[in-house]
């Protein structure tokens, strides 16, 4: 096989990479939070060994994908009414703490365990602003969620009014650092330092839209899936010159 046929196996192989990618994120448009995912590709150069007396051969230039880059740009939030749905509007993340150590992730779905915490869907206690769980006192009124955080609920006795904790949001200076893990959570890998996100406000009864243009995303599928064809029918080409060379070879010999 010769160097165009690599080259455009390897092109082949980061398009159907890329078509999974672009498929992951149409089957995630409608995930709280998910983050739109692009594939990143380097150029890899190879330079063919040099046979014994002959001339040396050009380098010859690869594509790979070395992993994906996600946007983290602002998802559109909606109203659900929910009193442990909330919506970070800005950067940052809510921190969870999981069997597997904290986790970090823009899905605001949160409810109350038996025991009064604020938990996510799989269980896991949202942090509150000094690293402990929230926990909701059953027998006082609906909690209130003000933008910055803090967690106030009413006693129907005395009318008084209480602070019983603030959630928390945190940013990274490079949150492309961040490894994604399960259910739409991240890692800190990096050890990178969290600090507070103050510019970030959260909202009670709000929840982030993942930030996938669907359109966008229809746009890319086709503009990939012909370029597959392409590179397919480049490829095609190339396998038939090279047949005709060797045939009329053979008819000169």
């Amino acid at each position: 096989m010769n160097n165009a046929l690599y080259v455009g196996l390897s092109r082949q192989m980061t398009l159907q990479r890329e078509m999974d990618v672009i498929a992951n994120n149409f089957a995630n448009s409608d995930t709280v939070g998910f983050k739109v995912e692009t594939l990143k590709l380097e150029t890899d150069t190879q330079t063919p060994v040099v046979q014994a007396g002959g001339a040396r051969p050009s380098a010859i230039n690869f594509v790979r994908d070395v992993g994906v880059d996600r946007d983290y740009s602002q998802g559109a939030l909606r109203q659900t009414g929910g009193t442990f749905d909330l919506g970070l509007q800005g950067d940052g993340f809510f921190q969870v703490n999981t069997p597997n150590g904290l986790r970090y992730t823009r899905d605001g779905r949160f409810s109350l365990d038996a025991k009064g915490q604020v938990v996510n869907l799989a269980g896991d206690t949202l942090q509150g602003a000094g690293g402990s769980p929230i926990v909701i006192d059953p027998l006082k009124g609906a909690p209130s969620i003000a933008r910055d955080g803090t967690i106030t609920q009413i006693d129907p006795k005395t009318t008084t009014s209480t602070v019983v904790g603030k959630v928390g949001a945190v940013t990274f200076a490079d949150p492309t650092a961040l490894q994604k893990t399960a259910s739409g959570q991240y890692d800190n890998v990096s050890n990178l330092a969290a600090q507070p996100a103050r510019a970030t406000s959260i909202l009670q009864g709000m929840l982030e839209n993942s930030n996938v243009d669907s359109i966008q995303m229809m746009a890319r599928m086709i503009a990939v899936s012909r370029a597959y064809e392409s590179v397919a029918n480049m490829m095609s080409q190339t396998g038939d010159t090279s047949d005709q060379s060797i045939q009329r070879l053979g008819r000169v010999n």
